[in-house]
């Protein structure tokens, strides 16, 4: 099961994608790169190893919690390596990507990759399109005055202030990756249900395990708690500068061409390679919803191609360093919750700053 590439069974689609697609072809940026994936893939995996011989070299301590943030970033590092190989940057056989997923997400990060998937493609075929891109309707944030109209109690509440609680929401996110895994593998709804099944479950049963052999139970719930938060955290400040902040796409957005339907929701990150490491590539949001099975080490070239592009025909190529791209999430998501009221609002527009 890979991620849907959105943009058409034939590459050369009709339209303005057309002439950007041959361009970043003709420059080579989408061949595969199999040895920057198995180096990548080869250096996680050893610091894995490492982590667990330091972690049962220190014992029953609570310096371990001074090991949960690595951790947390080591997983999803993992994660974002799962992520490139769903979009089928690394195999091109559906077999080999989803057993590599599957090994990636269940039983390395305790993720299903399948329910992963699912949810993703539907991302990436309507970016920031309310009622069908799972992203633009979190639980956790309201993106809209109409999505807060809606709610009620508690996260009626959560709504209003938001932008204060984004951070602490954000620590969630793990455990609701956790619970929609479950619910996911409960129902059957992947391709392949035992094999997650099992490595799901044989992810969390040696994580228990580990943690309880060599720590006390408290330190044990105290060393998953920190993980499990800055787990949340990190993924969430990865995927969140993406399309948080940027336009909601309306019913019209359907019609749209191709190119302008991930492009004018999207927004790279200003910033140096260290960062966009540290994002697995994903800073590069626009040329990696244009083209999501290129490899992530040739979106940086290719943003030089697709940046020129876009403005020479007249399309707004949105991009922000990383502090600034933060700032407008929460200026966004102020706005938003500034719109909930006691009583339901009697209008809402899809956005404060409107939708294309």
């Amino acid at each position: 099961m890979a991620v849907q590439d959105t943009a058409a069974d034939d590459p050369a689609q009709r339209g303005d994608f057309a002439e950007l697609y041959r361009r970043v072809s003709d420059a080579g940026l989408l061949r595969r790169r199999p040895l920057y994936y198995a180096c990548r893939a080869a250096a996680l995996l050893v610091a894995l190893v490492l982590f667990l011989v330091g972690f049962l070299a220190l014992g029953a301590s609570w310096w371990q919690l001074c090991l949960a943030p690595p951790t947390a970033l080591l997983l999803g590092q993992l994660a974002l390596l799962g992520h490139d190989v769903a979009h089928r940057a690394v195999f091109t056989g559906r077999r080999a990507g989803d057993l590599t997923g599957i090994f990636l997400g269940n039983l390395l990060v305790g993720m299903s990759y399948g329910w992963w998937v699912a949810d993703h493609n539907r991302h990436h075929a309507h970016p920031n399109r309310e009622g069908h891109d799972p992203a633009a309707d979190s639980l956790l944030f309201v993106r809209t005055a109409e999505q807060a109209s809606r709610t009620r109690g508690l996260r009626r509440l959560i709504a209003k202030y938001q932008a204060e609680l984004f951070f602490p929401l954000l620590s969630l996110q793990a455990l609701g990756l956790t619970v929609a895994t479950w619910l996911a593998l409960t129902r059957g709804s992947v391709r392949h249900p035992v094999l997650e099944r099992t490595l799901a479950a044989l992810h969390y049963l040696l994580s228990a395990a580990l943690l309880l052999v060599v720590l006390s139970p408290l330190q044990a719930l105290a060393f998953a708690a920190v993980c499990g938060g800055v787990l949340g955290v990190y993924l969430g400040c990865v995927f969140a500068p993406n399309h948080k902040g940027m336009p909601m796409t309306g019913q019209d957005a359907a019609r749209a061409d191709f190119l302008r339907r991930q492009v004018l929701p999207s927004r790279n990150l200003r910033a140096g390679r260290f960062v966009h490491a540290v994002f697995g590539g994903l800073g590069h949001q626009i040329e990696h919803h244009l083209f999501p099975a290129m490899p992530v080490v040739a979106l940086r070239p290719a943003s030089r191609i697709v940046r020129a592009y876009c403005a020479e025909i007249g399309v707004e190529y949105c991009e922000a360093g990383l502090l600034e791209s933060f700032r407008e999430i929460l200026r966004d998501l102020r706005a938003v919750g500034r719109t909930v009221r006691t009583d339901p609002p009697h209008s809402a527009a899809a956005k404060p700053g409107g939708a294309w």
